[in-house]
């Protein structure tokens, strides 16, 4: 369900890798040379250096913010994300060269390259993220840290904001870029946005057909794709449930005890055939749950079968329920 975040997962990782691995020496043309597009008007630099990571690690963090941030293209569609990702990387690109600037002004540092990649606007991603993803406590550390479900993604933003020494500029200029776009401001969104026809390509040639109908928006499609397969598993049951129901019926409603607990109903039998068995050897009768025995009824099984199934099964609700499930 999103083409555009699987292109961007997928093939800068590979050239990235390709040109580390194989290609070293053409690692010069993917290089964010700010000195060379200031002086030499090298224009195709900034298209190239700001597009391919060409430090693995950055590829690999780079690629899982990617990959977590594709619930943005499942909530806006992909024209949308796609025209966020424009307006970014324009932006991103100015405002890098105004912190460049600055720094140089103020501090008295000349910056002549910066990290290369696609990383300004994945870090204006983290401005959506942060202002519309709910936030999902998931478990505590030491009882007082709470971990949630954007934990890992500030981990690996955090990650990699550290990982080279001028990348604060492009982290600094993303979050800008991402507010700017987010906010409206200056009707950014309106100039700096994928034409209709681009999207209809892209949408021929990268769109997955699928069958399956859509439910939910962004960040709930998971959550509610997993309350689907659970209602599925209880609409299962529950017909699991009416076709033994079935059964009984036409077996005159009993349930063969003996395919269900044989050495229950024959350790019986053979007491009687070779001895009476004694008081002190009779183990006194499991106490069974009265709520139990309802939910087992309320499932549609009789309070005899369910009295029976919870004694053989020792009071365990679930051994219980897939013995009476299954014969």
């Amino acid at each position: 369900k999103a083409p555009l975040s699987k292109s961007l997962l997928l093939v800068p990782s590979a050239i990235s890798i390709l040109l580390t691995l194989l290609f070293q020496h053409y690692q010069k043309f993917f290089a964010y040379n700010l000195q060379a597009i200031k002086e030499d008007f090298q224009i195709w630099r900034l298209v190239c250096g700001r597009a391919i990571c060409l430090d693995l690690k950055d590829t690999f963090c780079s690629s899982l913010l990617i990959y977590n941030f594709r619930i943005f293209e499942r909530r806006y569609g992909s024209r949308k994300f796609s025209s966020f990702l424009l307006g970014a990387w324009m932006l991103s690109a100015l405002f890098d060269h105004l912190l460049v600037e600055i720094t140089q002004y103020i501090f008295g540092i000349t910056i002549n390259s910066l990290p290369s990649g696609f990383l300004g606007p994945v870090f204006a991603l983290f401005v959506p993220f942060y202002s519309s993803i709910p936030r999902v406590q998931v478990t505590q550390v030491l009882g007082h840290f709470s971990i949630t479900n954007k934990t890992l993604v500030y981990i690996l933003g955090l990650q990699l904001l550290t990982s080279g020494s001028y990348i604060w500029i492009l982290a600094l200029s993303g979050l800008v870029s991402g507010i700017c776009y987010n906010s409206n401001i200056l009707k950014v969104h309106r100039i700096l946005c994928v034409p209709s026809w681009v999207a209809k390509i892209f949408s021929w040639t990268l769109a997955e057909p699928t069958n399956e109908v859509r439910v939910g928006m962004g960040a709930t499609v998971d959550i509610q794709r997993q309350q689907r397969m659970e209602l599925l598993d209880r609409q299962i049951m529950m017909s699991q449930v009416a076709q033994m129901r079935r059964q009984r019926q036409q077996q005159g409603g009993m349930i063969n005890w003996n395919r269900l607990f044989p050495p229950l109903r024959h350790r019986h039998n053979a007491n009687y055939q070779d001895h009476r068995p004694s008081e002190q050897d009779t183990p006194p009768p499991t106490e069974v749950s009265e709520e139990q025995v309802a939910r087992l009824m309320e499932m549609g099984f009789s309070r005899g079968d369910a009295l029976e199934a919870l004694r053989a099964s020792n009071n365990d609700l679930n051994v219980a329920t897939n013995f009476l499930l299954q014969h």
